[in-house]
């Protein structure tokens, strides 16, 4: 199953995918544009991997102080960084460069503690597409990735859908792609992982209680370039879905652009 959380006519409603676009639990079928989308579940703590792709680790390696040797890089995110489907992500007046990823989320369904590797998929609920910017002129190489870099508002795009583990056979051999205007400028595949999912679940959870609702962001591929204000960005990940997203100014939150450095 397909399931998605929108906000309609004031309230917010469970739909499931429908070949005109979402039907809501009261059997209204709707058109993607018709909603407003919001992220496919109630995330619980939001749990992100840094450098989980070989190729990734090659891209930015002139900024790196870890190795695919090390320990997964763990970060976690606050609740206000999570939009929805068809979003809008703000980009700083003034910052050089921001850049999308394309990720596989892994949403917990079960409490998770000290699982083994291989029982470690029975706690998984299922699957959506992320897409987890970072603006790069806030990076401090000595600590990756700080909170001004990867724990904005608005800065994580999860959706469209929430897809069961079941129709998903194989997590780690998924293509992913990231567009810009139409342009495909990443590609990679869940394949490349350094550290797979059952090996994250069976390491979160020796020392952290997973709980369901709880979302792991798994990391990017190569690929990753600038994005500017008006640019669309569509996320796709095999058999999860089509994530879209607009990159605007400080102008459409409502701020001013005075040469101000900027804040968290």
């Amino acid at each position: 199953m397909r399931s998605a959380r929108v906000a309609c006519g004031g309230a917010i409603h469970h739909a499931v995918s429908h070949t005109q676009g979402l039907r809501l639990a009261d059997g209204r079928v709707l058109a993607e544009d018709a909603v407003v989308w919001l992220p496919p579940f109630e995330a619980g703590t939001i749990i992100a991997l840094g450098l989980n792709y070989g190729d990734h680790l090659k891209e930015l390696a002139k900024e790196l102080t870890v190795t695919s040797q090390d320990e997964p890089l763990v970060f976690f995110k606050g609740p206000g960084a999570l939009i929805g489907h068809r979003g809008f992500t703000r980009r700083p007046d003034g910052v050089k460069v921001m850049h999308y990823e394309c990720e596989l989320a892994v949403v917990i369904g079960s409490t998770a503690r000290r699982v083994t590797r291989a029982t470690a998929m029975r706690h998984v609920a299922g699957y959506t597409v992320c897409n987890d910017y970072a603006i790069r002129d806030y990076l401090e190489n000595w600590y990756r990735p700080n909170l001004r870099v990867k724990n904005r508002d608005g800065c994580t795009v999860l959706g469209p859908w929430l897809v069961d583990a079941a129709e998903v056979p194989d997590p780690h051999a998924l293509a992913l792609r990231t567009l810009v205007n139409g342009k495909v400028v990443q590609q990679g595949s869940t394949a490349d992982m350094a550290h797979d999912i059952p090996a994250l679940i069976e390491y979160l959870s020796a020392f952290m209680t997973l709980q369901a609702g709880d979302v792991i962001l798994t990391g990017t591929p190569e690929g990753v370039s600038n994005v500017d204000v008006g640019d669309e960005v569509v996320t796709e990940i095999e058999g999860i879905g089509r994530l879209v997203n607009t990159i605007v100014g400080d102008a459409e939150f409502g701020r001013s652009a005075p040469a101000v450095q900027e804040t968290p």
